[in-house]
Order: C-alpha cells, then structure tokens, then sequence
C-alpha cells in the first residue's frame, strides 16, 4: 500500500513530544547514580553530561538532514535500504522487532508496573499480566487513531517535563541545609575506563530522538517539520538533564548520590519529606509509561515498511479503511512484547544488541555522506551544520562506544551479533518468497 495513505495529522508538536516521549524514560532519575560513583568529582559528571548533550546534539543535527532529504516512513530503516541495501534496512527491523524495540517495551511496561506496585503490592505473576494489560492499553489507543496515540504521547511528555521542571525549581528556590559529605566518593583507578562506564549511562539517558523519523508518512510537512521537532526535542533535554543534575549536586552530597540509585527520590524527599519519594514513584510510572507508548506507536511504521518493500509478512503492509493505521503491525508487535514480558528474558536481549543498536546509528549517520553524493540536487531546506565535521563527530563516538563494549562485553555483544547476523537467512527467505510471487 502506498506511503501516501497514511494520515497527515501529526505537527512539529506532537514530533517535539515524541523525541522528549522517548528521551525521558527512567534514565535521568536512576544513572546520575551510576555516574558519580564511577566519577566522584562534580566536575566530571558536569562534563560527561554536557559531552553525552554534545553527542546528541550532533546526533540530532546529522539525523534532522537524512529526515529532510528522506522523508520516508520508517526513519533509520528507510535511510539504511536507501544507502546501503535493503539487508542493511532489513537487518535493522529484524533486531528491532525480536530485541530492541521489544525488549525495550516489555522493561518499560515492567518497570511502570513495579513503581505501580510501590503503592497497590502484587505478586510476580500478577505484574506480568498488568505489564501485559499496560501493552494492550497502548496498542488499542494506538489502533484508534494516530492522533490518539500522541495525544496520549503529547500528555505524559509534559507530565515529565514538568515533573523535572518542579525537581529543579525545588532545588533552587525551597530551602534547605547544604549537603554535607560523610565519606569522600574515591576517584577512579583508571579515568579513561570511568568516562567509557559513565558514557553508558549518559548515551542510555540521551538516545531516543531518532524516532521522530519513523512516523515520517504522517506528518504535515515532513521536510521541514521532523528536522525541527528533532533540534527542539533533544535542546529541551540537555537543559532538563544539567537543570536535574544541578539539582542533585546542590541538594546530596557525592556519597549519598553514589551509595543509592534512588537518587531522584532522595532529592525529592530532602526537599519536602516522605511526600517527596511518593512524587517521584509517581513520576517515574508515569515516564516508563509514556515513553511506552511513544515506542508503540512508532516502531511499527518500520515493520510496515518492510513488509510494503516486500521483505516481511505481506499483511503487515496494510492500513485500517478508516483509522489509517498499521494494525497488524502493532498486532505483531503487541505478540513479541508479550512474549518477551512472559519470558523474562528482555533485560538480557536487551543488553546483548545494546551495541548493535549503535553500529545501526553510525551507518545511519553515514548515509549523510552518501546522500549528499547520490541525492546532491535534492532540495534541502535544512543542512547539517558543521557539516562533515558534526556527522563525522558522532560516528567516531558511536563507534568508540561499540568497541568499548565489545571489548568489555565480549560474549554478551557476540550474543548481539548473532542475532544480528540471523537476519541475512531471513532476508535472503523473504527476497526468494517475493519472486516466488511475483513468478
């Protein structure tokens, strides 16, 4: 079916949510942690912020041409086939429907369930089935309509952003004593193996912008609308994340941050008492939950894709009459996120394709240079700045990166190359099942 019949109905708004949707999930209220205990100075997590800020600016720039030049449904998966060859884009929906996205929605629903359970106690089995029904929710909005869905998108982004908004205003305005350090946090053994452990942190809590590309057949003015929702998005999030850390480095002192992941609700309870943990249990069910739906909502516009380009099932290339949305894509997705939930084994998928995940973004990031070879007479209103300095930039680091946990991961990064490897029998089975029918 035609890219041209989906929906226009998405603005610069509803995409400026979607990047902010998936950006904010549970990272900034849990890594800040992880960060200082690998770091124990200030001025290192200030810097390995504003580095990981840096990284996706220059993510978002480069992205923001391929979305302007390709304004294809399907984002990374289309600018991948486009580039490259179509097992490349292939490759991408393959561990995005079986790990990556999947996984990332099945711990989301699981971990909006678990803050949930802080309040209304359940057992194990019981959260499963509520992860499961938080899925179903999200998957029947998003079969209405695509304007349900980021409506739903557009509430629980400014839920966050106010959320984080009111933690920073708290620290600076609410009195309250000067953190006071028991113990110094020691400096690390080894500083270029901390900064490499603490990236991880920062490039978890930063990613996500990119999926403002994959709903591209229904926005309103795609050229122009995707670049600057993009550049938006990812410019609020860098001043919410130094505003959230400065927060907590006024209010805690380095060893409380370090010695408890909770550092968001010991903020918060610093502040204003016992009151404080509950607003931010609250918070943070409310994130996972609206970054859940973000992810249902845009993911399945690349499985749609595939299968329109004949490379996966053919009925997952089909639009509701009315709705205009891909149901049986989200149906399939609703199917393996489900799975995963039951299985209980997302958060270790997840963590084996995690560097998978960034060898997609630098080719992606690449396919700027090629596109300014193979597409040079395409009109651009936008064009990468610092350009090829800035995409160049962000393919370094994001190689560094997929080296560093390579190295450090070395059996569970194998794990993720198998199954990414898995996916060229698979391409090659759907490619003879094409000519098959077309014969």
């Amino acid at each position: 079916m035609a890219e041209q019949d989906f929906r226009k109905r998405l603005s610069v708004f509803d995409l400026t949510m979607i990047v902010i949707g998936t950006m904010i999930g549970s990272g900034i209220f849990l890594t800040p942690s992880l960060i200082v205990r690998h770091l124990g100075d200030a001025r290192l997590v200030y810097g390995i912020w504003i580095l990981g800020g840096v990284m996706a600016a220059a993510g978002a720039l480069t992205f923001a041409e391929l979305s302007n030049v390709h304004p294809r449904v399907g984002g990374i998966y289309a600018y991948l086939t486009e580039a490259y060859h179509p097992s490349v884009g292939f490759a991408y929906g393959w561990c995005m429907l079986l790990v990556m996205n999947s996984g990332s929605l099945a711990a989301l629903c699981t971990a909006c369930i678990t803050y949930v359970a802080y309040f209304f106690p359940m057992t194990a089995w019981a959260q499963k089935f509520a992860a499961t029904g938080v899925m179903l929710v999200l998957t029947a909005v998003n079969i209405a309509g695509v304007r349900q869905g980021s409506a739903v998108s557009n509430v629980f982004s400014m839920t966050k952003i106010l959320g984080i908004a009111a933690i920073i205003l708290g620290a600076l305005f609410i009195p309250h004593a000067a953190p006071v350090a028991a113990a110094p946090v020691p400096p690390p053994a080894n500083l270029g193996t901390a900064l490499a452990m603490a990236m991880v942190g920062v490039l978890w809590s930063y990613g996500g912008w990119q999926y403002a590309t994959f709903p591209a057949g229904e926005v309103r003015a795609p050229g122009r609308s995707i670049p600057l929702s993009i550049l938006l998005g990812v410019g609020l999030i860098i001043l919410l994340y130094l505003g959230a850390n400065t927060a907590y480095l006024t209010v805690l002192p380095l060893d409380a941050i370090a010695g408890d992941s909770r550092v968001a609700s010991l903020t918060a309870e610093r502040l204003v008492g016992p009151a404080g943990g509950t607003f931010i249990a609250v918070l943070i069910a409310l994130s996972t939950f609206g970054t859940a739906s973000v992810y249902t909502l845009a993911a399945p516009r690349i499985y749609y894709a595939m299968a329109r380009d004949g490379v996966f099932f053919r009925s997952v290339a089909t639009l509701h009459p009315r709705r205009g949305t891909p149901v049986r894509a989200l149906l399939l997705q609703l199917a393996a996120v489900t799975a995963l939930i039951f299985s209980g084994s997302f958060e270790e998928l997840i963590s084996y394709v995690a560097f998978v995940d960034w060898i997609f973004y630098a080719l992606a990031a690449g396919a700027v240079f090629i596109f300014r070879r193979t597409h040079a007479r395409a009109e651009r209103r936008y064009r990468t700045p610092g350009y090829p300095v800035t995409p160049a930039f962000f393919i370094l680091v994001s190689l560094c990166f997929v080296g560093y946990l390579f190295y450090n991961e070395t059996v569970k990064s194998g794990i993720g190359l198998a199954i990414l490897l898995a996916s060229a029998p698979a391409y090659l089975l759907w490619k003879r099942r094409r000519r098959s029918d077309a014969a």
